[in-house]
């Protein structure tokens, strides 16, 4: 179990949160340093008082990550520390990441381009539609949909990404050994086969009120935008977008009825500043920079016609404009239209507004 043993045991302990958990390994040089340390040299740390003090000192630690450890093994599971290259890169460069992520499926490299996909656990079908039209987009264009496993737009955007095809992370606001909402077993399940399902909380953590807004922390730190499809003022999906604000991310809002409650949320993002989005492409075009740093592998090239060839060469991973892809093949815009057609037909090719295309 090695140095993990210490880590899981810190994570674990009374009264350590994130902050003073990276105070602890910062002053003591790791996670068992931290924990050996006389009650003296706790005290001097910032933040830690008599009590959490007396709390150590009366913690098993030992018992306590043998137990964590053999249960977490039983599932299948698996723990990633800050000094894991799997750790999702942009969650590190939040104020308070958690030390310790607990972990059933995989993360990949790619899935550093994501986005956050959020809103009402009682959607209209007008968000319903949506939320589940926008991840299954996204993941066409290969970019991972964060969301939270929850009832309504949680659950149809990891479908409209499993439906794609695409990669998809469900976080958690309670311990990765319990599934909630229940009837989420099969979707639970799906996401951990096609992505990952991740929580910050030890096991048999509660699916507790206060750990929800804890765990949205995680679903805009992870991704490099939120996508907010229908909320109302007191939604908790606008704490996932306050979030995104103070963590440097894109916030993107979904329009909807004034007259509707579950709008109110969003239109007043939209007011405030969010990106209007209807579709996944009004996504792509802000994020591109970022898909920029850590561009996608090249799919193996479809059999293709010599005029489909030229014309799907000269396409990018990045939407190009018609004129710009007549330009490139010296070819009419009328030619290339018809050409981009039947490549779209095939699936080689997608369109994004504004007559823009990119291969898919």
């Amino acid at each position: 179990m090695g140095d993990l043993y210490h880590w899981v045991a810190l994570s674990m302990a009374p009264g350590i949160g994130c902050v003073l958990f990276k105070r602890l390994v910062e002053a003591f040089g790791s996670p068992a340093g931290a924990l050996r340390a006389s009650p003296k040299e706790l005290s001097r740390i910032e933040g830690i008082g008599p009590k959490v003090v007396s709390s150590l000192r009366r913690y098993d630690w030992k018992s306590a990550a043998e137990k964590e450890l053999r249960s977490l093994e039983k599932i299948g599971g698996r723990i990633l520390t800050w000094e894991d290259d799997e750790y999702p890169p942009h969650l590190k460069e939040i104020y308070d990441p958690p030390p310790v992520l607990y972990l059933l499926g995989r993360i990949l490299p790619q899935d550093r381009r994501a986005v956050a996909v959020v809103g009402s656990r009682y959607p209209t079908t007008y968000g319903q539609i949506a939320a589940e039209k926008i991840p299954f987009g996204l993941g066409k264009l290969g970019i991972n949909v964060v969301s939270g496993l929850a009832r309504g737009v949680d659950s149809a955007a990891h479908q409209g990404a499993l439906a794609a095809g695409g990669r998809t992370f469900g976080i958690l606001g309670c311990g990765i050994d319990l599934v909630y909402p229940p009837e989420n077993r099969d979707l639970f399940r799906q996401v951990a086969g096609q992505g990952a399902v991740i929580s910050e909380f030890p096991l048999k953590t509660p699916p507790d009120s206060d750990h929800f807004p804890i765990r949205n922390r995680l679903i805009s730190g992870i991704s490099l935008g939120v996508v907010v499809v229908e909320a109302t003022l007191r939604s908790g999906s606008l704490i996932t977008a306050r979030f995104a604000l103070e963590q440097g991310r894109e916030v993107y809002a979904l329009p909807g009825n004034v007259d509707s409650a579950r709008s109110e949320g969003t239109n007043r993002l939209i007011k405030q500043g969010a990106k209007l989005v209807m579709a996944a492409g009004d996504i792509v075009e802000e994020i591109l920079p970022h898909l920029r740093e850590t561009p996608p592998p090249e799919p193996p090239q479809p059999r293709l016609s010599e005029e489909e060839g030229k014309v799907f060469s000269v396409l990018e991973r990045q939407a190009l404009h018609i004129d710009a892809v007549a330009q490139r093949s010296g070819w009419p815009v009328a030619r290339v239209s018809s050409v981009l057609l039947a490549l779209e037909l095939a699936g080689h090719v997608k369109q994004l507004p504004g007559m823009r295309f990119c291969k898919t």
